[in-house]
């Protein structure tokens, strides 16, 4: 049973912080890249930032470079997104990924973390 659990989203004010925690059962994280996705309303879903198997970082949304950090620890089946000086237009819900690094059809989605940034 392959299992993403997404933790750590809410209700923060422009220029907080938070900590998204996705857990992960039921397969070899070790082997997985891993990606934090994300969505608003009406909105196409965004590939925010992804760690490969091996530990290379890819922080792809040119939006969130300098303020959101992504890293793992496979001894805890854990990957983080470290969301800093946040903003409205961070407001969306956010998804964990796993991607088979060496099959890249072999996908996996959490089931979303909502994230609202607002005074």
């Amino acid at each position: 049973q392959v299992q993403l659990v997404e933790s750590g989203g809410g209700l923060v004010q422009p220029g907080g912080s938070l900590r998204l925690s996705c857990t992960a059962s039921g397969f070899t994280f070790s082997a997985y890249d891993m990606s934090w996705y994300r969505q608003a309303p009406g909105k196409e879903r965004e590939l925010v930032a992804r760690i490969t198997s091996t530990g290379g970082v890819i922080i792809a949304a040119d939006s969130v470079k300098g303020r959101f950090t992504i890293s793992r620890d496979n001894a805890k089946n854990t990957v983080y997104l470290q969301m800093n000086n946040l903003k409205p237009e961070d407001t969306a819900v956010y998804y964990c990924n796993a991607r088979y690094s060496t099959f890249n059809s072999r996908n996996y989605w959490g089931q979303g973390t909502q994230v609202t940034v607002s005074s």
